[in-house]
């Protein structure tokens, strides 16, 4: 086996969720790049958001825990938000821990006010 073949077959596969809305486009996206401003504060001692690029109704941003990286993506639509997470490795194994808490975020972030 290959170094290159045993790293791959280390990495995970993307964690995909997607939430069903009803804001609309353009105030889910209002409401997102709020919230995802209030994570950097809210989740400060457990992670960091090293990277936030917003691209029209697409969010591309990179986050820090536990000494690893994990990047993602948040396509935002008329009804729904998919939200995909590549996590390294080891986070992988925090999988059932992490998803649950972005995905409760993510929901409280569309929630109507």
């Amino acid at each position: 086996m290959s170094l290159k073949f045993h790293i791959e077959a280390l990495m995970s596969q993307p964690l995909v969720v997607t939430i069903p809305h009803r804001l609309g486009k353009e105030e889910a996206v209002r409401r997102l790049k709020a919230g995802f401003g209030q994570l950097r504060t809210s989740y400060s001692a457990m992670m960091s958001v090293d990277n936030e690029a917003w691209s029209g109704d697409r969010l591309d941003f990179s986050i820090r825990a536990v000494g690893q990286t994990a990047s993602g993506a948040i396509d935002v639509g008329e009804d729904q938000v998919r939200l995909e997470l590549q996590l390294p490795w080891l986070l992988a194994k925090l999988a059932d821990k992490v998803m649950p808490t972005l995905e409760k975020q993510t929901r409280l972030m569309l929630e109507k006010k």
